[in-house]
């Protein structure tokens, strides 16, 4: 019978075959202990033999995941040579996820996770929103760090699917009466004002760091009963538009309308390496955004 040399042991006898990691797959699991406290800060790492034999994969593989958790500042002194460090201070804070995380209001959960995911090379954030409000907030802090030199990204890709100006919205809408086109008006003005805030502050980058920007926009035929962030491939924010019936003074009228305080909405975090339920919802979110962006959207100028 024949033997794979690699799956011989010493004496000669066979062992079973393991599951072969990729590196992503390795940087996954070491960045999940480093996250969950299993690898703490100021701690070595295993050497990268060791971790070569716990994954069964080759040393490349093992120093590609390193450099990975390097590039998300998780570790430092990744080098052929003595085993690498967790970093004193982890990456940015970011609240927890999980099954057993609490959801939390948008912008509480939102803003630390999106500066994290600006910790990168390559920063790519997905949207799928009423208006681009949270994300815009969200957005602030880790451009500050940008200026302050604590962040730097070689290069930001962001997507943002809207509805498109054309439809009737199903919110904000009035509770009785036709108001005009009062507060579809009110709508796309905050829409395109907010659109035009996060494109202009992104793209400003480009001059004064030499950061390679892309900031694209699609509309879509409906109004989203849900708002959706996607950073890269690995996490996946999600929330409810949560409608209710509110009195407010606009353009100096008195208006009962059905809406939703997006900014407030209870937002779910899913993260790849918090295991198979996770990793399927960041999965099925990805596809689902993608085939709205290749399919029912259009485009979207930002203008009155």
């Amino acid at each position: 019978m024949f033997v794979d040399p690699e799956h011989a042991s010493s004496s000669g006898r066979s062992r079973p075959q393991r599951h072969r990691s990729s590196h992503r797959e390795i940087a996954d699991e070491l960045r999940s202990r480093i996250r969950s406290g299993v690898l703490r800060p100021g701690e070595r790492m295993p050497t990268q033999a060791k971790l070569a034999d716990e994954f069964g994969v080759e040393r490349g593989a093992v120093r590609q995941a390193l450099r990975i958790l390097q590039s998300e500042h998780l570790l430092t002194g990744v080098s052929k040579g003595s085993p690498a460090t967790v970093a004193a201070v982890p990456g940015p804070a970011r609240p927890p996820a999980g099954p057993a995380a609490p959801p939390q209001p948008t912008m509480v959960g939102l803003a630390p996770r999106v500066a994290a995911a600006f910790a990168a090379p390559h920063v790519r954030i997905d949207a799928l929103c009423l208006t681009s409000v949270s994300l815009t907030l969200a957005i602030g802090e880790p451009l500050r760090q940008i200026h302050a030199g604590r962040l730097k990204p070689a290069k930001i890709d962001v997507r943002l699917l809207l509805p498109s100006r054309d439809i009737d919205l199903a919110f904000p809408t009035p509770v009785d009466a036709d108001d005009g086109g009062l507060l579809h008006r009110r709508w796309l003005a905050q829409r395109n004002a907010q659109g035009l805030v996060l494109r202009q502050n992104l793209l400003a980058l480009c001059t004064t760091h030499g950061v390679d920007v892309r900031v694209s926009f699609r509309a879509l035929p409906f109004t989203p009963p849900v708002k959706l962030y996607l950073l890269g491939d690995s996490e996946a924010l999600f929330a409810y538009y949560t409608l209710g019936r509110r009195e407010r003074e606009i353009e100096d009228e008195h208006v009962e309308l059905y809406d939703a305080d997006g900014t407030r909405s209870m937002l779910f975090a899913f993260e790849r390496w918090a295991g198979q339920r996770d990793a399927a919802f960041v999965e099925q979110s990805r596809l689902w955004f993608e085939a709205l962006w290749e399919t029912i959207s259009s485009d979207l100028v930002l203008t009155p």
